[in-house]
């Protein structure tokens, strides 16, 4: 299993997000690692292939001893692949 985490501002999480994803965004990750549950690994996702904001989750999740992985996706390519996105803008 894996921890799906969404570290775009809550705004863009609310208005459409990966199904099961929690909200984490980047400026509020140190503090909030204790939301994040040990021994799973993470996988970070932001706006898609050229944010930087999961790269930067993930290289601070390592530096605290998580397995942490960067998701090169965004919502639009999840949902444009078929899986399911939750929010106000997530397709029925």
């Amino acid at each position: 299993e894996v921890t799906v985490l969404d570290v775009r501002p809550v705004e863009e999480y609310r208005a459409g997000h990966i199904a099961g994803a929690i909200s984490i965004p980047l400026a509020q990750l140190e503090r909030r690692l204790a939301d994040l549950p040990n021994g799973r690994r993470v996988v970070a996702y932001c706006r898609g292939p050229y944010c930087l904001m999961a790269v930067e989750a993930a290289k601070k999740l390592r530096s605290q001893n998580f397995r942490a992985f960067r998701l090169d996706l965004g919502v639009a390519d999840w949902q444009a692949l078929g899986f399911v996105v939750e929010g106000a803008e997530a397709s029925p």
